[in-house]
């Protein structure tokens, strides 16, 4: 059994290191740092003239082999034309979705639970005329920034222009449409204070 562990740890290993060569080849102008883990090929859609940094230690779960909380889908990052994504060091994301029109700035340790999703667009224009056809510059965008040491349960979705405090925990399922203070938790939909995070 001890064999077989360490059988699976090396090939998983090969694959990670295959998979961070293809990507850092077909996407020359993003950073991929040091460490980063890969449990499968995550989608990525990646704009040449979008800026990209993907910190050390990132860890991207695509399947729920090695996370049993029951990931939908792999993960799938997409940063379109002259879009911004930064994400920190020490990351962890599990079947995670991250569209990125203007700008998305991830802090150190956050901990993503299965199928978050953080979108910082609309997608699609909210007046009525302007959706039927489709006229892409009514479509909203704006910037998120989450912080250092936060805590996003499982299946929340964070919307655009919202910035989340450092050390901020919320709770599975909500759906985040304003700003959150540091250290302070928030949950529901739309997510509200619960209590401050004292730890």
């Amino acid at each position: 059994m001890k064999f077989y562990q360490q059988f699976k740890n090396a090939r998983q290993n090969i694959v990670n290191v295959c998979v961070l060569f293809y990507l850092r080849n077909k996407y020359r102008q993003a950073y991929f740092g040091d460490n980063i883990y890969l449990d499968g090929l995550p989608y990525f859609s990646l704009s040449k003239s979008a800026k990209v940094h993907i910190g050390e230690n990132t860890i991207f779960r695509n399947t729920t082999r090695n996370n049993m909380v029951g990931i939908f889908k792999k993960c799938s990052i997409a940063v379109l034309d002259d879009a911004d994504l930064y994400i920190d060091c020490n990351s962890g994301f599990s079947g995670v979705s991250i569209y990125c029109a203007k700008h998305i700035s991830i802090g150190k340790y956050l901990t993503c639970g299965g199928n978050v999703s953080i979108w910082d667009t609309d997608f699609h224009p909210l007046e009525k005329e302007a959706r039927r056809g489709h006229n892409v510059d009514k479509i909203k965008c704006e910037t998120i920034v989450i912080g250092d040491d936060v805590f996003i349960g499982a299946q929340s979705i964070i919307l655009k222009g919202v910035h989340i405090g450092d050390g901020a925990i919320i709770a599975a399922g909500s759906v985040v449409a304003k700003s959150i203070p540091a250290f302070e938790v928030w949950g529901g939909n739309p997510a509200r204070f619960i209590r401050k995070n004292n730890s």
